[in-house]
Order: C-alpha cells, then sequence, then structure tokens
C-alpha cells in the first residue's frame, strides 16, 4: 500500500508554457545552452504550479516530449521518421498523427532519455521543495510509455510483420530504461500503456497482461510501480470504447501497485469496479475531467472522493486528473489542480486523516 491514505498525484504531462511552444517551433534559432535553459525554465514552471497546489506527488510535467510518447521515436535507431503527417486540415484527429518506417534493427543505445529527464527533476525539485522546509515530504514521479503503446506509430515490415512483433523488438527497450531509472533512484515509476485500455474490447487482454508484466518484471517490486488506463486525450479526445470492462477481470493480474482510472469524464460509470480491483492494488481514481473547462470546485471534488469511498476504503485510494494535463490550458490547469488538493484535504480532515 502507499504510504499516505487518500493521496494527491498527476498522471505526468502538464501543459507548455506558451513561450516554449513558440520556443519547439523555432528550435534552430537556439544553440545548444539555450535549450538547455529552456528546458530547465519549462520544468521549473512545472514543477513549482504542482507544489503550489499542494500535490503529494509531482512530476516533471513531461516537459521534454512531444507530447507523452512521439519524441520517444527521436532515440530509436532502425526507424526513418516521417516528415509530414497524413493529413493537416480538418477536426484535430489521430489519423493527424504520423507513422513511422522501420528501416532496420530497433535499437536504442542511448536509451529512451527518461533518466536524464528525471535527473533533471531531482536538481530542479530539490531546490523548490528546500525552500518549502515546513511541508510534508514530495514524492517524484517519472512515467515511461510501454512498448505496446509505442509500437502503434510505427509501421510493420517484413522484419516485424504486426504490432505485436514491434512490440516483442520495443519490449526490452523499453524494460533496459526501467530499470536504469531505478538504479538512478526513481521510486515511483508509472509505465502508461493507454493503447490497452483503447483496444482491449477488439485485442486479447490477457497477452496485454503478458506483454505488461514481461516488460515491468525487473523492476517490480523494487519500486512503487503504476499504470494509468485511459482511453485516449489527443487534442482532448478519446479514440477508444470508454469501458472498462472489456479489461477484467483479465487486467487484474497486471504487476503494478496502483492502478489510474479515468472516472470523472466518464461521470464516474463503473466506478463499481474499484472495489474489485482494491482487494489487491491502490486505486488512483481521476476525479478531474481534463476534457472539460468546467472548473470543479473543492465542494465539487470532496463530494467524489466520498462518492468513491463508498466502494474502497481510504488506504486504498488516491486521486488525480483523469489524464495528463498536456491538453489542457495552463491556467484551468492550476485551478483544476488546486481544487483537487483542496477538496480532498477536506475529507481527509473529515476523517481524521488530515496528519498522515
Amino acid at each position: 500500500m502507499k504510504e499516505q491514505p487518500l493521496r494527491t498525484t498527476v498522471i505526468g504531462s502538464y501543459p507548455f508554457p506558451g513561450w516554449l511552444e513558440l520556443a519547439c517551433q523555432n528550435l534552430e534559432r537556439f544553440g545548444e545552452a539555450d535549450r538547455e535553459e529552456l528546458i530547465d525554465d519549462a520544468v521549473t514552471v512545472a514543477i513549482h504550479d504542482q507544489l503550489e497546489a499542494g500535490l503529494d506527488v509531482i512530476t516533471d510535467g513531461e516537459q521534454t516530449r512531444l507530447d507523452f510518447n512521439l519524441s520517444f521515436y527521436g532515440f530509436l535507431e532502425g526507424i526513418e521518421l516521417e516528415s509530414a503527417p497524413p493529413r493537416r486540415f480538418g477536426p484535430p484527429a489521430h489519423d493527424q498523427r504520423g507513422r513511422h518506417k522501420v528501416v532496420g534493427e530497433l535499437r536504442a543505445p542511448r536509451g529512451l532519455g527518461v533518466v536524464r529527464d528525471f535527473e533533471r527533476l531531482k536538481r530542479l525539485a530539490g531546490a523548490l521543495i528546500g525552500a518549502r522546509k515546513s511541508e510534508p515530504p514530495t514524492t517524484l514521479k517519472a512515467s515511461v510509455p510501454g512498448p505496446y503503446t509505442l509500437s502503434g506509430r510505427l509501421i510493420p515490415n517484413q522484419r516485424y510483420p504486426d504490432r505485436y512483433a514491434l512490440t516483442d523488438a520495443l519490449l526490452p527497450i523499453v524494460r533496459d530504461e526501467l530499470m536504469a531509472l531505478v538504479r538512478a533512484g526513481c521510486r515511483e515509476v508509472c509505465v502508461d500503456e493507454p493503447s490497452m485500455s483503447c483496444y482491449a474490447h477488439r485485442e486479447d487482454p490477457d497477452r496485454f497482461v503478458e506483454i505488461f508484466n514481461r516488460t515491468v518484471d525487473p523492476i517490480w517490486g523494487r519500486c512503487r510501480l503504476s499504470t494509468h488506463l485511459c482511453f485516449g486525450n489527443f487534442k482532448g479526445r478519446a479514440v477508444g470504447l470508454r469501458r472498462y470492462a472489456p479489461m477484467f477481470p483479465a487486467f487484474h493480474d497486471l504487476l503494478v501497485d496502483e492502478v489510474h482510472l479515468e472516472m470523472a469524464s466518464r461521470e464516474f460509470a463503473e466506478l463499481d469496479i474499484i472495489r474489485e480491483m482494491a482487494k489487491k492494488k491502490d486505486v488512483a481514481v481521476g476525479i478531474i475531467d481534463v476534457k472539460s473547462y468546467y472548473l470543479e470546485t473543492p465542494q465539487d471534488v470532496s463530494d467524489r472522493v466520498r462518492l468513491c469511498l463508498q466502494f474502497a476504503p481510504a488506504e486504498r485510494l488516491a486521486f488525480a486528473p483523469d489524464c495528463g494535463l498536456s491538453q489542457t490550458a495552463r491556467w484551468a490547469a492550476k485551478q483544476k489542480l488546486k481544487s483537487l488538493v483542496e477538496g480532498v484535504k477536506k475529507v481527509r480532515k473529515e476523517m481524521g486523516l488530515a496528519n498522515q
């Protein structure tokens, strides 16, 4: 179990500051030192906003990444990066995201960059947290996309004839990154496999569990391990059938300490599923809708926490936004996180858990 009942956490991503968006469109004008300064400043902003909100668990906001996973392809050898997406106009949709040709053996001799990101998070967060000596310790979390999700942007070829063959090739690359993260001192790791959630209704969920468990087996028991089950959030839109039922009971066997569920945007449909899940794992319930610009109040949040407590005990529950916040404007993300923390703290106080 986690160290604190009803803790507050995040999935990983946070909005880019506007100046970083502009800089990313003009990176050729910056030198290497300029780019490092940009990244440090952006991560500092993300850490600051999360600490200001009072979260128990924070990330680097994934400020070095293009979307939550697309930048990882730049670390892979054996692929030819697509220069342009297949469709540029019309409503933003998943078919505007390009796929890359596989032209050789898939390798990542430099790793996937997550260890370096985590070292930066430790350095920058240490300085900011150190200035808040009266506050409880803050947990630092790193997230890594799983091999099945990463395989979705690659085009099968003769060597790797289908998505599962691509997944098997990517699996040791992701596994090595996870082991390196733990060696670097990361004590909380989230392995994101949203593609498994999106396609469990049409694929074999037991096969998904086997793939996931092979990926995380070397770090299982060596850190706090979680995964995020959602239905997609590109430009605030889902891509999969928004039902958890097809994933279970198979997903009960995932080797994780905590499972995060998208609930707020689905009006808490299937919330009773957490009853069974909480018998074996902690459950981080998404109670903030990142797809809506309705700004939840602390009272909204506390009401939702009490609803979850009808199905699972406090020591098994954590609370978070439904998904990463990268697709949400920063002004809204800041307010949503503050309401999340204030609402959860209200219930903690009612239950006599305020000082835990």
